[in-house]
């Protein structure tokens, strides 16, 4: 490898998760941008926490950019903007290592002001950069990201049905925004829904196997999009299904949003509805991804060439 390859590099950046419950309420003053939430907000956030044990979201991430180094033989760097690693603690590791050129990468693979566009700005924070970024602004219709996807839905849904003795309905779910950010126009309400459709394809599901909704509405006020994993299990008991299949298509690895919302909460509220909850395993260390994301580097790496 050329020297001026090896000052090539990824940038993968992601919301970041606290190593620890006590580490909670700190963590999500940076989440707010100082912003005091009230006290039994952080106190339910505290107990999600504690019930999982810890997000492995920081350890997940770090292994995803190990397998990306290996398929392109380039150093790949992990910045989180909520929470250590920080975006610029892996900034300054860049112009350490003389780092010339940079594709910038988040692990949210559907475009919203709320992750993305927030990941994007606080790379800004650092001001002119010494390596040119090429910043990757969305990657939902990866084709290779839709085959991981595929590949841990059609596994765990097949074992679901033979389980059931029945065909069990999905629900591809994605993260929730307020409502404000896509009537100003933001593309992630498309984004998921696009993704969710194009995994359906892939595995040759009918339009009557799956459903889409969001997860994880916010605590604090204003509306924020629909509809809601609950109120669509509900609608599937109505319809006579006794489970229900779900895979969210906008996470990239466990952590609190599928490890306690998920596989605690909306598995206690099927249960509680005489239903069974089954989930796809998310794709954490999947070949598949690491291949996405080392696609899409290489592109980028030979548009700016």
């Amino acid at each position: 490898m050329s020297s001026a390859a090896q000052k090539n590099a990824v940038l993968l950046l992601a919301h970041g998760s606290p190593d620890s419950v006590e580490e909670v309420p700190e963590f999500l003053l940076k989440v707010t941008g100082g912003r005091p939430l009230p006290p039994a907000v952080v106190d339910e956030v505290k107990h999600r926490y504690a019930l999982i044990g810890r997000s492995p979201l920081t350890e997940l991430s770090r292994r995803q950019g190990e397998l990306v180094a290996h398929e392109l033989g380039l150093p790949v760097y992990i910045g989180m903007r909520n929470w250590r690693p920080f975006i610029g603690e892996a900034v300054r590791r860049m112009i350490a290592d003389q780092i010339g050129a940079a594709v910038v990468l988040c692990l949210a693979p559907q475009n919203s002001r709320t992750s993305v566009g927030l990941y994007r700005s606080a790379l800004s924070d650092h001001g002119g950069l010494p390596f040119t970024a090429e910043f990757v602004e969305s990657w939902h219709d990866q084709p290779l990201l839709i085959r991981a996807f595929a590949e841990k839905l059609l596994a765990g849904w097949v074992q679901a049905c033979h389980e059931a003795v029945a065909t069990v309905p999905i629900i591809f779910t994605a993260h929730s925004v307020p409502q404000r950010t896509v009537a100003e126009g933001d593309p992630y309400e498309i984004q998921a829904k696009e993704t969710a459709s194009l995994v359906a394809r892939e595995a040759q599901l009918r339009p009557k196997d799956w459903t889409f909704a969001f997860q994880s509405q916010g605590m604090s006020g204003g509306a924020w999009l629909g509809p809601t994993v609950e109120d669509t299990i509900l609608g599937l008991k109505q319809k006579g299904h006794g489970g229900v299949f779900v895979q969210p298509i906008g996470f990239l690895c466990d952590h609190v949003e599928v490890l306690y919302d998920i596989d605690i909460g909306f598995r206690r509220m099927a249960e509680q509805n005489g239903m069974r909850l089954w989930r796809a395993e998310s794709l954490n260390e999947s070949p598949m991804l690491a291949k996405a994301i080392a696609q899409i580097a290489r592109a980028r790496f030979a548009r700016t060439a």
